[in-house]
Order: C-alpha cells, then structure tokens, then sequence
C-alpha cells in the first residue's frame, strides 16, 4: 500500500436522460438540497455536509457515472498524486489546476483501472451547514459510493497501489468466492467498496442519516412515497451500519444508513464474512431476505462513461 494522502469521499456525479426528473427524486422525496444550478447542471446538497454538493446531476444521453470526486489535505498533496499516478502510467484526464465547480479548490482527474473518472481536490470552500434536528430525516452526508467491477481484485489493488485505500472487511461466499472489497480511506469503515459484478457500473451511493430514529423516519417517508425498495430496512455486520435500499428513477440504487462503524485504524484487522450466513448481511433479521434477484436489481446498466472523460 502506497502513502494515504487522500482524506475523504467528497461527492458522486451522475449523467441521466431526464435530469428534471432525477432532480424532483433527490430534492422533494430523498432529501437533499439543490444549492448551485448551471445549463443541464444540477448541484445538490445534504444539509449537514460542509461540502458545496454531495451529488451533481448532469443531463445526457447516457445514464452513466460522471466522476467520483475525492478529497486531498493540500494542493501540494494533490500534485504528489497527481505526479504519482503520471509516472506509474495512469492515464490523466486533466493535469492539477483551479477547478470551475462551487467552491472552486484545486484538482485533477484520472481515469481508474476500468474506465471511471475520479477527482482529487483540496481546498474547496466550505459549505455553510447546519446540524440535523432530531427527527430530522434529511442526509448528513454522503456515506460511501460502491461500484461494480467486471475485474473487482485488479479493481481493489488499484486503489491500493495508487491512492492508499485500506482494505477493512471482504464479504465471500463458499460457492462464488470474494465478492466485495470494503476500503477506506480515514477512520471510516469504508467510503468506497468494490462489488464483483457482470460489468462497471455504480452498485449504490449511501447517504448518512442523523441516527437510526431518523433513518427509519427516512425508510418509512420513502416507503409511504411509493419508492421501490430493493432491500431493508436491516443492518450490515461488516460495517455494522444499517440499511434501506431504493431504486431512483433512472434505477440507480441509493441507500439510507447510519451509525457506520469508526476504526481504531492502528489496531484493525480485517475480516472475512460468509454472507451466506443470514446475520453477515442482516445482524437485526428485519429485511428481506437478500437471493440472486435482489442482488441483480444493483447490477445496473453497464456504465456507458468509460475512458470517456465528461464534458465539465
């Protein structure tokens, strides 16, 4: 594993067909904040995230995911990444420079092993936020983003290699074997994980509640909203978070969660959960039970966006 110089997951940015709709999902019904409008660009907030945008949308022909951004101390800690990445042949898609988004900051984009863009950036503005009421149930933050990999070890060893993410639990199973990677990158459980899937796509973005009295206030409006769930309400072991997930309208899979486990990274060791044991994937017995046509709902479409670097 290479040095850590990245700090946190900052936002996900997603390109969709009918971007007047995917707004009208995320505002009214998931609850975030629209902050930062542009031409076929929308820029949304969680109430409680000192980031300018938890989630940008973006119209397009193409559902597809845009970028996923992460965050860096400094810029001289971006250009060390920056620099790192060049020399160990990964492909840039823009060199570190002031960045056009809200908030500003400095920042570059690479492509990763499969084709996705991501961005590193430091010193973007910070959002002013507010904490979240009891009863509240509107996201703090954006939790974790998982993707699909056709290719998750080279996937997992990527983000290893070059950016310093830790591994701290995999999930297996005795029949289909390693099946997702949960990786942080500070004391977080994870702010990313891989899931081995039949292609790259976005698996889920996850959205923190304020606590679980929140997050199933959230789980019911959701429910009561007439919004199809996937699976949940429950909670995870690896992690030790719970869960509820929903499709949006364009069938990406978003999640309410809360209370994911905080590591004491000097003493962790990972672990390796049998998901095919009932309590690996659900400690409280409350959801649904998860069989191969609820995993296949995250599967997605094949990610369209692949070494093609989005237009802003």
């Amino acid at each position: 594993m290479t040095q850590r110089l990245i700090t946190h997951l900052r936002h996900v940015d997603l390109a969709v067909p009918d971007l007047a709709v995917q707004r009208e999902f995320f505002t009214s019904t998931w609850g975030l904040k629209e902050e930062h409008t542009d031409s076929g660009l929308t820029f949304l907030a969680a109430e409680g995230s000192p980031e300018q945008y938890v989630v940008r949308l973006r119209e397009a022909t193409d559902k597809r995911i845009d970028l996923i951004s992460f965050g860096a101390g400094d810029a001289a800690d971006v250009d060390t990444l920056a620099g790192r990445l060049a020399s160990e042949g990964v492909r840039l898609v823009t060199e570190p420079g002031t960045l056009q988004t809200p908030g500003g900051g400095y920042g570059f984009r690479f492509f990763d092993n499969e084709g996705r863009t991501v961005e590193i950036s430091s010193d973007v503005a910070v959002r002013q936020h507010r904490p979240i009421e009891e009863g509240e149930s509107v996201p703090v933050r954006l939790s974790h983003v998982v993707v699909n990999s056709a290719d998750p070890e080279a996937t997992v060893a990527f983000y290893d290699r070059h950016l310093g993410f830790s591994l701290s639990d995999t999930l297996m199973h005795p029949r289909m074997g390693s099946m997702m990677w949960f990786l942080r990158t500070n004391p977080w459980h994870h702010s990313m994980a891989i899931a081995r899937g039949p292609h790259p796509s976005l698996h889920h973005a996850s959205f923190e509640l304020r606590g679980v009295d929140e997050y199933m206030r959230g789980t019911g409006r959701l429910l009561r909203a007439g919004v199809e769930k996937i699976w949940g309400p429950g909670r995870h072991l690896a992690g030790n978070n719970t869960f509820s997930y929903f499709l949006d309208p364009h069938g990406n899979t978003v999640e309410y969660t809360t209370e994911l486990d905080v590591l004491d990274e000097d003493t962790w060791h990972p672990h390796v959960y049998d998901f095919s044991n009932p309590e690996v994937s659900d400690q409280w017995g409350t959801a649904n039970a998860m069989n191969e046509f609820v995993a296949a709902k995250s599967f997605n479409d094949p990610d369209k966006g692949l070494f093609v670097a989005p237009p802003v």
